[in-house]
């Protein structure tokens, strides 16, 4: 049975480097350019719905999502990513990052997938990334080239992780303030909520063997494969 890529041990987050922990703030930033805004991953058919109609179960969802989605597929395929990156192993880079984009359900899932990887593709070019050119009229994930632009600044694999669930949990959150909709100081409770569960995501995604990597968040495809053909629309995905 393969063996996990970390250990289990507590996860330290601590970026020593000041430029990296920077670095990972401008990565994680709402106002990167990658139009990761436009895109609610399954969240807008769910309010249609009636399955998220408040804080609680805006919540509910965006828990189970982190837990058995992002926590058990994007995050491990992450943690290899930054480590194939770090050795310089282009064969694992492709593989992994295939992998990721097969496992998305659905083809708008799969778009939004190629187009933030292409978005950030470009960014990290204009910022001096040379490696990230490579992969401008190549199908990418996020995954891919948010873990090439940690590697490149210095910041370290667990805190990448980290980084990363808490952008997605942030865009979910903005996402369900316009969408269920509400407050700012909801979606502040919201996001305060998700925090407290991010160490113990990361810990287990760190310490997935390559075997248990997947989603079993069935719910969200489902979601977004009806939202493809949903009548009215505010996101892509």
């Amino acid at each position: 049975m393969p063996a996990p890529l970390m250990s289990t041990r507590t996860t330290d987050w601590t970026c020593a480097d000041p430029q990296a922990l920077l670095r990972l703030c401008q990565l994680v930033s709402p106002a990167l350019p990658v139009g990761a805004y436009a895109y609610s991953q399954g969240l807008e058919l769910a309010v249609q719905a009636g399955w998220v109609t408040d804080e609680a179960t805006a919540h509910e969802w965006m828990s189970g999502l982190g837990r058995f989605a992002l926590g058990t597929l994007d995050l491990p395929i992450l943690a290899r990513l930054h480590a194939a990156w770090a050795d310089h192993d282009s064969l694992a880079v492709e593989r992994w990052n295939e992998r990721l984009i097969a496992a998305r359900d659905t083809a708008e899932l799969r778009a939004e997938e190629r187009h933030l990887g292409h978005s950030l593709a470009r960014l990290l070019g204009e910022l001096q990334c040379a490696e990230a050119l490579r992969w401008l009229h190549r199908d990418a994930t996020f995954a891919t080239l948010f873990s090439l632009a940690a590697v490149h600044w210095r910041i370290p694999a667990n805190a990448t992780l980290a980084g990363y669930l808490w952008t997605w949990s942030e865009n979910q959150v903005l996402a369900a303030v316009r969408l269920v909709p509400l407050g700012q100081s909801a979606g502040q409770r919201l996001l305060s909520g998700l925090i407290q569960e991010m160490p113990a995501i990361v810990r287990r995604a760190e310490s997935m063997r390559e075997d248990e990597i997947g989603t079993s968040a069935w719910s969200q495809g489902f979601a977004s494969a009806l939202h493809e053909t949903q009548y009215s629309r505010l996101f892509r995905s």
